[in-house]
């Protein structure tokens, strides 16, 4: 657990694991942090070193004062493996993450190994975007209770809520304390930064090995959206998480694990 500073910008980070083995890099979707994927640790340091950061406005990073776009992300990532001695890695992006390792591999192909995109898109739609003013205007509201309301049930498939109420109202409580004013501030320049985001022209310069997470439940993202990525980059393939919404990576675990590693562990 440690701060890579560039420039004005302290940029958190973890490793987790041995040295001598591969490492996975798994970026975050837009309202996670380092803490979202701890639960995934145990099961991928049996066979990774793993990477984690907070993007800037996210988690223990920097907060900005102006707006950016979600390139700058990429080059952040690419300055902390220099300053960190990596050389190749193997990159899992889950949504906004997605977004942020597309950029990446298409930036810097020879580091890349192996690329998982989760739940991604290649573009901001219309839906997409007018998704996204609707998350701003909640966050605008800087109240985690409503917060959570407002924006959570999008991420979750139905059977997801119908079987997990209880632990979802949970959740609402704890964003009351959780989410401050920083964090709200730092979500909607987010949620702004990639307005004019579209790599749909250019993934077919991704040669890596590909792996395309999808989620039959998933609205934010739904599979004809990443389909769209399968017709672009040469080596991909594809993998559906049934009865599962955006964030199958947590309401599927086990599937989204074992379809990861098993395709890392292909590559490694």
């Amino acid at each position: 657990m440690a701060y890579f500073k560039r420039g004005n910008v302290e940029l958190y980070y973890e490793l987790h694991g041995e040295k001598t083995k591969p490492v996975v890099v798994l970026l975050n979707g837009i309202m996670m942090s380092t803490l979202s994927w701890h639960g995934h640790l145990p099961d991928l340091t049996r066979f990774f070193q793993v990477l984690l950061m907070d993007f800037r406005d996210q988690g223990k990073s920097s907060r900005m004062s102006q707006n950016y776009d979600i390139s700058i992300h990429a080059e952040d990532l690419n300055a902390l493996l220099d300053h960190l001695n990596i050389d190749k890695i193997n990159v899992v992006g889950l949504s906004y993450g997605g977004q942020v390792a597309q950029l990446f591999a298409l930036m810097n192909p020879q580091r890349v190994n192996a690329l998982v995109l989760s739940n991604t898109p290649a573009r901001i739609s219309p839906y997409l975007q007018e998704l996204g003013e609707a998350w701003k205007e909640a966050a605008r509201l800087y109240d985690g209770e409503k917060f959570f309301s407002l924006a959570i049930p999008f991420i979750y498939s139905d059977t997801f809520y119908n079987n997990n109420l209880k632990w979802l109202k949970k959740r609402q409580e704890a964003f009351k304390t959780l989410l401050d004013k920083d964090w709200f501030n730092g979500f909607i320049r987010l949620a702004s930064s990639n307005l004019s985001f579209n790599t749909l022209d250019e993934l077919s310069g991704i040669k890596s090995p590909t792996l395309l997470v999808m989620a039959d439940r998933d609205i934010i993202t739904p599979i004809n959206e990443m389909e769209l990525i399968k017709e672009k980059i040469p080596n991909s393939e594809c993998l559906i998480i049934h009865d599962a919404g955006h964030a199958a990576f947590l309401e599927k675990q086990g599937e989204f694990l074992a379809a990861v590693m098993g395709f890392l562990l292909r590559y490694n």
